[in-house]
């Protein structure tokens, strides 16, 4: 089967991007050929291609694909050709209109669930599921703080926090977004280009600040959440996207009411396959049930990659973006 894969040769601008036509061949052992109909853009292929994660060179890009079997290897028996499948990794190969994946990496699509919506959250929806009911673990009622409410994730977080209960409050950048944070269910939203966060969050509080901050940006808004966080709240910082939080000492922590803090990534919470199975099973649900809504702002052509990285990295987009084959 002919495919389109990009690769890079090196780490940097959008620009590295490069593309290849390449032959696959059978589905080796464990192994099944996937044929792509949507492939999901996540913050962490701009750190696999800029260089803020090392990775092995030359590669592929992207973690999150859908689509369907087209044929699959020696010992797989969980999926069989005409099968509806998605995946958020840890291959980094998606951005490609087909290719071979370990079947143990794929979830088995609902009926119920297109491939788009797959393709737009499923690794931002099992990142929330295993950022607020198995690091956090948020209770009902509690005031939450969700940094970029407006994001993809972000629009999943606020969602999923709304379903069970809590109150949240989230940050945005511009008007638009804070539209799409309110339909989404904020209860309060923060322009943070205008206002004081942190002081807005101590009056939205009572002065006591939120147990949890659900950080995504990293160092740009770290002094924001160590000042929003309640005494012996918890700092969740899960992204990079205004850089990487270093040199934290951790006297700062206790400063500000013995706080903590927690870098997760998701695949230590899908690590072992019952993980993995449960962690989709309560994404599906939530899809399923509508307590969650996928939000896809952008599509792109699969070639266009290199263009919906830039609008990525310039707060140009909103929700989910998918890439098209």
């Amino acid at each position: 089967m002919q495919a389109t894969q990009a690769f890079i040769e090196s780490q940097g601008g959008p620009e590295v991007i490069d593309w290849r036509e390449v032959t696959l061949d059978k589905p080796g052992p464990g192994q099944v050929l996937l044929r792509h109909t949507a492939i999901g853009l996540n913050y962490i292929d701009i750190y696999h291609r800029d260089g803020t994660y090392p990775v092995q060179l030359p590669g592929g890009l992207g973690l999150e694909s859908a689509g369907e079997v087209i044929a699959v290897g020696e010992g797989v028996h969980s999926f069989q050709p005409g099968d509806r499948a998605a995946t958020f990794g840890p291959e980094r190969t998606a951005y490609a209109s087909a290719r071979l994946v370990s079947a143990a990496s794929l979830f088995k699509l609902p009926p119920t669930i297109d491939d788009e919506t797959a393709a737009a959250a499923l690794l931002k929806a099992c990142t929330v599921e295993a950022l607020v009911e198995r690091c956090a673990k948020v209770e009902a009622r509690w005031p939450v703080l969700v940094h970029a409410a407006a994001g993809g994730v972000g629009l999943i977080l606020v969602q999923w926090l709304k379903a069970i209960g809590a109150t949240v409050i989230g940050t945005v950048s511009t008007e638009a977004k804070e539209h799409a944070a309110r339909a989404a269910g904020a209860d309060h939203v923060i322009r943070y280009k205008n206002d004081d966060v942190a002081a807005h969050v101590r009056e939205i509080t009572d002065g006591q600040g939120v147990p949890v901050t659900f950080d995504g940006i990293g160092m740009a808004t770290w002094d924001v959440s160590l000042k929003a966080t309640a005494r012996r709240g918890l700092i969740v910082s899960y992204g990079n996207a205004g850089g990487p939080v270093t040199g934290v000492n951790l006297g700062v922590l206790a400063q500000h009411g013995s706080q903590f803090v927690t870098r997760p990534t998701l695949f230590d919470y899908y690590h072992l396959p019952g993980e993995r199975a449960a962690g989709a099973a309560r994404v599906f649900e939530m899809i399923e049930s509508g307590a969650v809504a996928v939000t896809v702002g952008q599509r792109y052509s699969l070639q266009d990659a290199a263009r919906a990285h830039a609008d990525l990295e310039a707060g140009r987009t909103t929700g989910s973006t998918l890439l098209i084959p």
